[in-house]
């Protein structure tokens, strides 16, 4: 079973940088694809950044291209996403996702995270 749990959101300026963290309480994070979404009031949610098993390949929206960076431990069963130089437009709830036995993120992952508040002030 996969249980995710993320940390890590808050409130910061313009320009400052954040680091959320995804736990997964389960048995089978290294054979899974992880990824991070997020959703702005008002919008639907939108992918951000997603990582392959290994952690050899890593995605990421056009949008944070540059500024997010995703990695992930998996002797810690931990997936991290990196945001700088952010943005008042960053500001959302970020949701971590995982992609059970596959090595890539789809659009419909299987698993959700609760979500972690992001809010960037200009």
């Amino acid at each position: 079973q996969v249980q995710l749990v993320e940390s890590g959101g808050g409130l910061v300026q313009a320009g400052g940088s954040l680091r959320l963290s995804c736990v997964d309480s389960g048995r089978t994070f290294s054979s899974n694809a992880m990824g991070w979404f997020r959703q702005a009031p008002g919008k639907e949610r939108e992918f951000v950044a997603a990582i392959s098993r290994s952690g050899g390949s890593t995605y990421y929206a056009d949008s944070v291209k540059g500024r997010f960076t995703i990695s992930r431990d998996n002797a810690k069963k931990t997936v991290a996403l990196q945001m700088n130089s952010l943005k008042p437009e960053d500001t959302a709830v970020y949701f971590c996702a995982a992609e059970a036995n596959r090595n890539v993120v789809t659009t419909r992952p299987h698993y959700w995270g609760q979500g972690t508040q992001v809010t960037v002030s200009s």
